[in-house]
């Protein structure tokens, strides 16, 4: 097993032990470690020795640069540490998920079949974008299109509607980036870290609980700034001076996001567990214990 699953499995198993972790790791100055920097700090982590101080360091470098499945540190724009800083802005929103779910996934199946993506794979990224994208309009395009001018329609459509939508298209983004893993399966280990088998259960399970947390994140990031606006709306301020709508929905979102993110990544251990009567039976008979593990991704 992977070091930094090693250490996922002794410390994140608490949702409040996880938060704190990702508060760290989600520093954007990480993004500065050089590619050398990197594979120092994994090989540290990797060599079973006692961390000091120092190395914290390279524990928070490693943890969040390498891929815990291939060992190779992540593309720099998709490393977690990124992400709010390229998606804060909000453009280009759907094409950044899906490229960091996918980035992000449980690439342990094709440690033996080579890393390059396959053909499904590029059209699955291309359509979610594309899909995802022209979703998200739809509120836009009904209020255009279908000439609403009814106020509490408007409202319905600009505050209510892209709630639920957020949430939905951040869902369905990371289940259809992620097909192939309940398909093919995904490594699971026992309780020592030894690898047992490919477990599809195990990799359906994994994109759920990662698709259930993006969609928390996006969901909780459109919730607060689309109703905070609404009821700022009727402070007389804001209804002298419509001009600071947009400031304020723009501000609330990048606070609501910069909070979200690290919440939204700690609502599941990295490294979950799985009962092993939920597995396959060939793997039933080779498992040992109660339970088992698996790299969730992020």
């Amino acid at each position: 097993m992977d070091p930094n699953l090693l250490y996922w499995k002794a410390e994140g198993q608490s949702f409040l032990r996880r938060l704190k972790i990702w508060v760290n790791l989600l520093n954007p100055t990480l993004l500065l470690s050089s590619d050398p920097e990197i594979q120092k700090a994994h090989s540290l982590l990797g060599s079973g020795e006692k961390l000091n101080e120092k190395d914290e360091a390279a524990l928070t470098i490693s943890l969040s640069s390498v891929h815990p499945d291939s060992g190779a540190a992540l593309p720099l724009i998709f490393r977690p540490p990124a992400l709010f800083p390229i998606s804060g802005p909000l453009f280009l929103l759907q094409s950044y998920s899906a490229g960091f779910n996918y980035a992000n996934r449980n690439s342990s199946s094709e440690q033996h079949q080579g890393y390059n993506i396959s053909l499904k794979q590029l059209l699955l990224i291309t359509g979610t974008v594309s899909y995802t994208t022209c979703a998200g309009a739809l509120p836009q395009i009904f209020i255009n299109r279908l000439g609403l001018r009814s106020s509490a329609v408007q409202t319905f459509f600009r505050s209510i509607l892209p709630i639920p939508l957020s949430a939905t298209l951040a869902f369905f983004n990371v289940l259809t980036v992620r097909s192939e893993e309940p398909e093919t399966g995904i490594q699971v280990f026992d309780h020592n870290g030894n690898p047992v088998g490919v477990s599809k259960a195990a990799g359906e399970k994994a994109v759920w609980e990662t698709a259930l947390s993006r969609a928390a994140l996006f969901g909780m990031t459109a919730t607060v700034p689309n109703l905070l606006v609404l009821l700022m709306k009727r402070v007389r301020p804001f209804q002298r001076n419509s001009l600071l709508v947009a400031p304020l929905r723009h501000i609330s979102t990048a606070l609501v996001l910069g909070l979200m993110i690290p919440v939204s990544f700690s609502l599941f251990p990295q490294l979950g567990t799985i009962k092993r009567e939920q597995l396959e039976e060939e793997l039933q008979a080779a498992a040992v214990g109660r339970h088992l593990f698996y790299h969730r991704g992020l």
